[in-house]
């Protein structure tokens, strides 16, 4: 199975490999809410990518060593939409796409929203308030709604704290699935078992430490999400959802940002690590419960030793969107049920989103989950909400929801739709106007995001199919059609 797969700032550089990296413009509406929510959360930007150029960045680098030559221009990718363009009509609207919907590769259950984001004008529907299966689009309901529980800056905690028997140190898993081991880790800017070591030695103040706990009972209920395929939990692009673990689970930090071996259990890989940088045996690893904080002991049991945090939540949302990665999507949803008070498991992560798109004064009727990665077949979501979504997140009353939009992939250019809109007939109009995410699983294809029409106008969309008849050869570009056509067109 392969991995699950507008006119907004550019796509995230936090990716190991190179990426592409050149200065655009913001609509100015969002330019403002961007630098407010950053501002409020004291992010400090020390890595080329999207908030590097929304803050303009000039230490980002112009291009990446073996770019692909067919890439839009720096002019042709993402300027500021006209605010005096025409208003697409509905009619011009659906002359543009019908023919298009009714696509043989898109199969027969093609759901398709678009909307004016300025008016939130719906200009076209077909079982736009159906729910369909989103395959890794959910990831977008993901990140609205921890950035709505939480807030773009906080920050996920790992600490350490002393056992309840002399020596014993218990390493106490927040959540943080971007936590690395040393400097090498797979997420810039991730939080350091190394450091949380250091921390603990100097707590202990000489005393050897005997022993690692490992403590990662805010998580509860079932590893694997409901609904995933079979092959899941091997193939690389999910993997056991534990409180602790190191770089996202992957066995190797260095592996390549789609599939990737991970390891069967994280909390205890990651223990292990800890005992060494502690200089325990590995062997005296085992899952525990931190003691309440008491006395008796030096240090009393409970007592903190440590902490160290992840990079703020806005980041992580970046990650999660350009990487499309499926353990910080489960993470993140976690973070909601955290929030708002549900136990930290796929249930309470499915109900609190669900609570929070109520919270905005949206249908929550029309979202119903089983995960938060999209990896679940269970999962169905309309196509209205997701266009709802993304214009609550850009509208400007909810500021601290424009964190969404700074990874998601640019048609032409970069992640996930960065081989499209080049080669097939009829897509060439969406390389550098379409800024979306995608979703696949077999027989399912999905794409939501924002395009500017030719005239200037920025449009929100959904285009969602669970009953695909072929491969991804030929329902993706005809996917790429439809939102290539919107990009063409003044649509009136």
């Amino acid at each position: 199975m392969g991995p699950p797969i507008s006119a907004l700032p550019a796509p995230s550089g936090a990716a190991p490999p190179p990426a592409v990296q050149r200065r655009r413009r913001l609509p100015v509406l969002l330019t403002l809410v961007l630098l407010l929510v950053l501002a409020g959360v004291g992010v400090v930007v020390t890595r080329p990518g999207p908030v590097a150029g929304w803050l303009g960045d000039d230490s980002a680098p112009s291009a990446a060593a073996g770019g692909s030559s067919q890439e839009p221009a720096p002019s042709d990718v993402l300027a500021g939409p006209d605010p005096n363009a025409a208003l697409p009509t509905p009619d011009g609207v659906r002359a543009a796409l019908d023919p298009l919907v009714r696509a043989a590769a898109l199969g027969d259950r093609v759901n398709v929203s678009v909307a004016d984001v300025t008016t939130g004008q719906s200009l076209f529907t077909k079982g736009a308030d159906e729910g369909t299966v989103p395959a890794s689009v959910t990831k977008l309901a993901t990140a609205v709604t921890v950035l709505a529980a939480r807030g773009p800056g906080y920050r996920i905690p790992t600490r350490a704290v002393a056992g309840a028997t002399p020596g014993e140190v218990v390493i106490v898993g927040g959540g943080d699935p971007t936590l690395a081991v040393g400097k090498k880790g797979y997420y810039p800017g991730a939080a350091r078992l190394d450091d949380l070591a250091t921390q603990v030695r100097a707590a202990l103040g000489g005393a050897a430490p005997t022993r690692v706990t490992v403590d990662g009972s805010v998580y509860s209920g079932p590893v694997y999400g409901p609904g995933w395929d079979a092959d899941i939990p091997t193939g690389g692009y999910g993997g056991a959802v534990t409180a602790l673990m190191t770089d996202g689970a992957r066995r190797d930090p260095d592996a390549d940002s789609g599939g990737a071996e991970r390891v069967s259990e994280p909390d205890l890989a990651a223990g292990r690590a800890f005992a060494r940088l502690l200089g325990v045996p590995t062997d005296t690893v085992k899952r525990g419960a931190a003691p309440a904080a008491g006395t008796g002991g030096t240090p009393a049991p409970g007592t903190e030793l440590g902490t160290v945090q992840s990079p703020p939540l806005i980041r992580l949302v970046d990650i999660m969107i350009s990487e499309s990665d499926n353990l910080l999507a489960e993470a993140l949803a976690r973070q909601v049920a955290l929030a708002r008070n549900q136990p930290a498991s796929f249930d309470g992560a499915a109900a609190a989103m669900d609570a929070v798109v109520s919270e905005l004064g949206l249908p929550a009727d029309e979202i119903s989950l089983s995960d938060g990665s999209g990896l679940s077949r269970r999962n169905r979501i309309s196509p209205s909400l997701l266009t709802d979504l993304i214009r609550v997140a850009g509208g400007g009353d909810h500021p601290e929801l424009a964190g969404v939009f700074g990874g998601l992939p640019v048609g032409g250019w970069s992640g996930t739709l960065g081989e499209r809109y080049q080669r097939e007939a009829g897509t060439a109009a969406g390389a550098g106007t379409v800024r979306a995410k995608t979703g696949t699983l077999t027989g399912v294809h999905a794409i939501a995001g924002l395009v500017t029409t030719a005239d200037g106008r920025l449009l929100t969309f959904a285009v969602l199919t669970d009953r695909v008849p072929g491969g991804t050869d030929t329902a993706q570009p005809a996917l790429d059609r439809i939102t290539a056509a919107l990009a063409a067109c003044g649509c009136r």
